[in-house]
Formats: structure tokens, sequence, C-alpha cells
């Protein structure tokens, strides 16, 4: 298939599927993108708006900051596993059963969380949202790959970078406005009952994407083998680290920012989600620029390179400042690092994903299982280690960020070997 072109008329499959034919899918374009948008934007609303909260978490259940963190680390691997179980059911039952399932149990265990009495009761409830927010988040990706190819598949991921960057700004905000009124379990009561509106909107306004001839029928053996050939494409495993560790510098951000700037700079909740709300500000636009300006006039390959030194470049920084090697810095230096650093994550992130979906022509939701739990285990340890020294310094939140991008830097550059021309996709 040409790259932006179209895809093949689908209405005899759907016939028997019952389903709108894919095509007549693309002329809802908008809405559809508004769907796949309020589903990416699931995991931000479940962490960020979360995140003003933690040190009132930390008091009110009488934990640690490191047990606290630990919330968000069984959101986050929740979410890696959860993957790995409904990308393979999208490929055999469709995209639209195993996500409302999903939405069903992510907004009861929201719903839970709000009520935990102990800190071990909230890590619970936070590993079964995220396990069945899984859903949202493969299955999204999945439906951008069934009706999309080559550079205006790299755009809609761009776009869907808008429109889910839209949640990690307005979340922490609407969270620090929260606390002002009730405690951190109503950020929990609120998500729930975005949860639920979400989940009316999936059911009444996203139609079946994979018709059911482009179905897998096998069962776990075949999902096996077919993440098995994923994984086998060096090229795609290296876009899939990349991504994975990218991702890891950013979750220390997001799981160490708080405490950062919170404790060590003595900012109000309300400041730390302003900020917060910038560095996602940097993070849309760049994305934006990404699929508005780069994508189709310069290869992903060279875009994706420079993201990732941008991202190496802030964190060295950060490290730098935070040992006081430029002696004692304020807030305003920090934040203008964090803030590089997450608008590089606008050009790293999206394309990483669509270079190895380039490379992907069947299997959609195993290969966006692979992608998204790589992400999210890699990130769920990235965020106890941040913690590990305390509540007090910024270094360890630094370190991991620089030893992540590293890491991401080397597998981009041996794995995908971005000098070389290749034909992208492979058959999967």
């Amino acid at each position: 298939m040409p790259e932006g072109a179209p895809i093949p008329d689908l209405s005899q499959a759907a016939a028997a599927d019952t389903r709108p034919p894919v095509r007549a899918q693309r002329r809802a374009g908008l809405l559809v993108t508004l769907v796949l948008g309020g589903l990416t934007a699931t995991p931000p609303l479940a962490m960020d708006m979360y995140l003003p909260a933690l040190p009132e978490v930390t008091r009110s259940l009488h934990a640690p900051a490191a047990t606290v963190q630990l919330t968000l680390t069984a959101c986050l691997a929740g979410m890696a596993f959860g993957q790995l179980v409904v990308g393979p059911m999208s490929d055999r039952w469709g995209r639209r059963r195993p996500l409302l399932a999903g939405l069903a149990v992510y907004v009861v265990a929201t719903a839970l969380c709000a009520l935990a009495p102990t800190v071990e009761t909230l890590v619970a409830f936070r590993l079964v949202q995220g396990l069945a927010g899984a859903a949202g988040i493969v299955i999204a990706r999945a439906v951008v790959r069934d009706l999309y190819d080559g550079m205006a598949m790299a755009r809609f991921f761009s776009t869907l970078m808008l429109i889910s960057g839209v949640a990690p700004i307005v979340a922490p905000l609407i969270g620090g406005q929260i606390l002002r009124v009730t405690d951190w379990r109503g950020v929990f009561v609120l998500l729930t009952v975005l949860g639920v509106l979400l989940a009316g909107v999936v059911w009444f306004r996203l139609p079946e994407t994979l018709p059911a001839k482009e179905r897998h029928s096998g069962g776990v053996g075949e999902a096996l083998g077919s993440m098995r050939r994923l994984l086998a494409d060096l090229p795609f495993t290296g876009y899939m680290l990349a991504g994975g560790f990218a991702f890891a510098a950013l979750f220390a951000y997001i799981s160490a920012s708080p405490f950062v700037v919170q404790e060590i700079y003595g900012a109000s909740p309300q400041t730390f989600s302003l900020l917060f709300g910038l560095n996602s500000i940097g993070l849309v636009a760049a994305g934006q620029i990404n699929g508005k300006v780069l994508v189709g006039r310069v290869r992903l390959d060279r875009v994706l390179a420079v993201g990732l030194g941008i991202v190496v470049l802030a964190a060295t920084a950060l490290l730098l400042m935070s040992l006081g090697v430029f002696g004692e810095v304020g807030l305003a230096p920090v934040a203008a690092a964090l803030f590089v650093l997450m608008s590089a994550m606008g050009i790293t992130l999206p394309n990483t994903q669509a270079l190895a979906l380039m490379r992907v022509r069947h299997a959609a939701g195993s290969a966006s299982a692979l992608l998204g739990t790589s992400s999210f285990l890699i990130g769920a340890i990235a965020s106890p280690l941040v913690g590990i020294a305390g509540e007090h310094t910024a270094v360890p939140m630094a370190v991991v960020q620089l030893a992540a991008a590293l890491v991401a830097t080397a597998c981009f550059v041996g794995m995908c070997r971005p000098w070389n021309s290749r034909a992208e996709g492979a058959e999967s």
C-alpha cells in the first residue's frame, strides 16, 4: 500500500461483520479522532490528575513517599501487562468488545481507589485500574493502524499527541483545584465520572475497524508466535526499546516532579500544576510541528535522532544543576530544562511508534501491545528509582532520565541503523 493512501474498500468483509465499512468510518474522521484521543488520554488522566495530591496522600495514609510512588508504579505496571492480553484479544475478537469490557472494569477500579483505606489497598486498586485502562491505550493504536498507513499514520499519531496532550495540561490543573475543595479521594471520584462518560461515547459512536475476515482465529500460541516474529525484526525491536526508554525518562519526571517542585523548591500544588501544564504545552506544540511540518519533508529517522539528542542534553543539564555544578540554582532553570525535555518528547514518542508500526502489516494489536508494554514496564521500573534517595534531592530523577535517554539512543543507533535505507513494512 502506498504511503498515505486510503485503505482498500472492505465493504464485503464488513457486511459479514454488521459494522459500517472502514471507508465509511474514515469519513467520520473527526469523531473517530476525538474518541481515540479520549482513549489515549486515559493514562495521563489517571496519573496526572493525581500528581498534585501525592504529598497529601503520604500524610493521609501515613505512608512514606517511596511507598506512595508505588501507586504510580502499580498503575503503570498494570497498563503494561494488560496490553499484552488485550492486544492479541483485539486481533481475534475485534476492537470494540475488548475495549468496552476494559472500560467497564476501569470505572469500577477507579471508584474503589476513592474508597481505599490504606496505601496497600490503593496500590492494589491502582494495579487493577491500570490493567483495565490498558484496553484504551492498545486498541487506540491498533485502530490507527487499521485505518492509516505510512506518513498518514505518522501524522495521525501527531494529531493524537495534540488531543491526548490536552489531558496532561488540564489534569494537574483540575487536580490542584479539586484539592482546594476536597481531598485526594475527590480526584478519583472525578476520574470515575470521566470513565463512565468515555465508555458511553465508545459504546454509541466508535465503530468496529477490524473486519471479520482479517481477525486471527488462533489462541495463545498464535499470539505468542506473532509477538516472537515481531521481536525478531531488529529495527522494530530497536524502535520499541528506544520508545520505551524515552518514556522512562518522561515517567521519571512524572513521578518525581511533584516532590522536586513542591518539596525541594517550595512551590504550591497550584504552581506545580501550572508548570506541569506549560511542559505539556511544549510537548503538544512539538508534536504538531512534527506532524504538520516535519513529517513528509524530513526522514522520520532523522527527526527521531534530533529528538533523542535534545532529551540527552536536557537530562545532562538537569543532572549538573542537581549536583550543584552551577552553584545553587532556583526553580526557573530547573523548570526550563524540564520544559525542553518534555517538548522533545513530542517528536520522540510519536515517531518511535509510527516507525515501528510501519513495519507491521498484520497483527497490529499484538504490535501495539508490545510497544505499550515495553514503555510502561520500563517506566514502572523508573518510578521507584527516582525516590530512593528521599524527597529532598533531584539527583535520582536526573540520573534516571539521563541513563534512560542514553540507552534509548544506543538502541536506536545500534538496532535500527538509521543511516541505512530500508523498505518500510515487514510482514508480521
